[in-house]
């Protein structure tokens, strides 16, 4: 059996007036109803920030101008996926951002994001976002 690393993931960090976007899982989606960070996998080719830039498109409809980065770690869910989550400032895009893969879209204040009930992988991330370890870096 081949080794397979850790799957690569990209994801948003769309802020707009002390807000950031954030997307809902669908109904019957793995994870189903948990909040996460707009992006996804990272396709064999492209780079971590074109593939948000794809996933935006797809995700969102917006065209993403892919800042940088500003956080990445790895996370192990139950039942042996592990996720290297790398973590990009968009602060740029143009088109309003409509629903296409998730439940619901909203814009969430910074410091309430740990009310919300988000994936596994992104709790830790979530509640640093909170206490303003990234505002510099989001502005």
């Amino acid at each position: 059996m081949r080794y397979r690393g850790p799957l690569l993931v990209s994801a948003a960090l769309i802020v707009r007036d002390g807000e950031v976007l954030i997307g809902q899982r669908r109904r019957g989606d793995r994870h189903a109803l948990k909040w996460e960070f707009p992006g996804g996998k990272v396709e064999t080719g492209e780079t971590p920030q074109e593939g948000l830039a794809r996933e935006l498109h797809e995700e969102l409809a917006i065209s993403a101008t892919v800042g940088h980065e500003v956080a990445r770690y790895q996370h192990s869910y139950p039942g042996g996926t592990t996720v290297l989550l790398l973590f990009y400032a968009v602060t740029e895009f143009s088109g309003e951002p409509a629903s296409h893969a998730f439940e619901q879209i909203q814009w969430a204040n910074l410091r309430t994001l740990p009310e919300i009930d988000f994936l596994d992988g992104d709790v830790d991330f979530v509640r640093r976002i909170a206490r303003g370890e990234f505002d510099p870096l989001l502005r």
